[in-house]
């Protein structure tokens, strides 16, 4: 039997799979470079600073919990504020820092699908139809090799080229793209923490001045009850115009430090309006003083805190990124291997141009070496081992970092606690002192003088306490903060979602 000779098309359709199937069984075989562990971090076993009062339990604080313990969902609902969770509710949705940073979030999602691309080959097109005149003088009549005069070459290729992942560069840098990806989902979400954090924090600090404003109110009140007293005792010759001097004093030292208040109370409010999106004409908070004590924070074990922070999270995402990037480094020292392929229809007449006749194709891989480049490539793996090193510093920083803010803030409550007990007994004495003064002064049996230092002294220790009590809801709301405010290392997107579009 005689074998039919094979066509240029049948050619190139027996050897493409062939071709095809020894690239990918060798893109498959080998990923150079290291593996990527966590590095270890300094993880104590429990927290130096004890709880404040508050937070214990029958006598006894529960240290090691599980995580059903940690905070979840919207944690600033555990200050049981209407005012403040409405406001909290408007920040992902119109702060425009957050929105910024779901934009870096889309985009690096993106970057992943295009880097992901070259795991594929690339075919291009580019139909043409050419008129084209040879030249008199150039043409060689006796060699009949080429005629002067005008022609026209219709052309429709089909270009293939394909980077064959050998050594795993390609497989790397769409990790490494993934990874970094998932660093900016963890900045989003810091970020996301961060001016939630802010917001309430501004909303205390406001609330703590509201609580001023309503103490001097009521200071100033009691200010003008003693001037009258100090005037009448004057009219009846029993007072001194000093005794009326001190008193109006007192009274319009008190009337000015309520006015400057107004100036803080208009800033937070500002600052209120610029975290939630929206320019200050369009905010007006109503008055009111925290009326609550810091609620009960679950503080949970040290060793969750590692998954529980973005900041962590993302600084460990960018330790995984820069272990690839040593791979792809040492990925250079290999040959790349290179696969092309072209066919098409290319004829000089438009009715023949769609003919069997006018096929072409060509095919046929390609090795690219590098034989000598001076130490670029060995200097490139130890840059990318030396910014992987830093990725590492900064890691362990982050955590070290963070149990310090966890440790203020529990030291911060557990203080302030204490000295919010002891500053509530001296408002009481202050005001039993200002009580026996007064009286004392009625009698005619003390000065004007001791009035007005029971008068300064009260005003100072309950003016203590107000702060006192914004600062315990400050340093709650940045306990939180520290905490991670309930998010997750489960929350990242995960990588096969990232490379995948799923």
């Amino acid at each position: 039997m005689t074998r039919k000779p094979q066509s240029g098309f049948e050619g190139l359709r027996n050897l493409l799979p062939l071709s095809f199937a020894g690239i990918l069984f060798l893109a498959g075989g080998c990923v150079v470079g290291p593996k990527y562990q966590r590095p270890a971090a300094s993880v104590p076993t429990e927290y130096k600073e004890p709880p404040p009062v508050s937070f214990k339990e029958t006598g006894e604080w529960k240290r090691a919990q599980p995580r059903d313990e940690v905070i979840r969902g919207k944690w600033w609902e555990l200050f049981n504020d209407p005012e403040l969770n409405a406001l909290e509710e408007q920040v992902n949705l119109s702060n425009q820092n957050i929105l910024a940073a779901e934009a870096q979030f889309r985009a690096a999602r993106e970057a992943v699908r295009i880097v992901r691309s070259g795991l594929f080959p690339t075919v291009t097109s580019a139909p043409s139809i050419v008129n084209s005149r040879t030249s008199s003088s150039l043409a060689n009549p006796p060699t009949g090799n080429s005629a002067p005069g005008a022609r026209t070459t219709y052309n429709w290729p089909l270009d293939l080229s394909y980077v064959a992942d050998v050594w795993g560069s390609i497989r790397r840098s769409v990790s490494a793209s993934a990874e970094s990806a998932q660093v900016t989902a963890a900045q989003l979400e810091n970020a996301r923490l961060s001016f939630h954090t802010a917001l309430a924090q501004v909303y205390f600090e406001l609330r703590g001045t509201d609580g001023n404003q309503e103490l001097l109110e009521q200071t100033v009140k009691s200010y003008e009850d003693y001037l009258r007293l100090t005037k009448a005792r004057f009219n009846s010759g029993v007072a001194s115009g000093v005794d009326v001097a001190q008193a109006e004093t007192q009274l319009e030292t008190a009337r000015a430090q309520l006015i400057d208040l107004g100036v803080a109370r208009a800033q937070f409010e500002h600052s209120l309006a610029i975290l939630i999106g929206k320019p200050p004409s369009e905010i007006s908070v109503p008055h009111g003083a925290i009326k609550s004590l810091p609620p009960v924070i679950p503080v949970g074990v040290p060793s969750t805190l590692l998954e529980r922070r973005p900041d962590i999270a993302g600084s460990e995402r960018q330790m995984a990124s820069a272990n690839e990037q040593i791979g792809i480094a040492k990925a250079a020292y290999y040959p790349a291997l290179l696969l092309g392929a072209s066919a098409g229809l290319e004829s000089s007449n438009f009715t023949s141009w769609f003919t069997w006749p006018s096929r072409f194709w060509s095919v046929g891989p390609q090795l690219v070496e590098t034989l000598f480049d001076a130490g670029k490539r060995r200097a490139q793996v130890g840059l990318a081992q030396a910014a992987y090193d830093a990725t590492v510093a900064n890691y362990r920083q982050t955590v070290l970092t963070s149990f310090q803010q966890v440790e203020d803030n529990l030291a911060a409550l557990r203080i302030l606690e204490e000295e919010a007990r002891a500053v509530e007994q001296a408002v009481h004495a202050a005001e039993k002192s200002l009580a026996i003064s007064t009286s004392q002064y009625k009698a005619g049996i003390a000065s004007y003088l001791q009035v007005i230092t029971s008068q300064t002294i009260a005003l100072q220790d309950q003016r203590s306490s107000v702060d006192i009590l914004t600062r315990r809801m400050v340093a709650s709301v940045l306990l939180i903060e520290a905490l991670g405010g309930g998010w997750d290392a489960s929350m990242l997107p995960a990588t096969t979602e990232l490379v995948h579009g799923k």
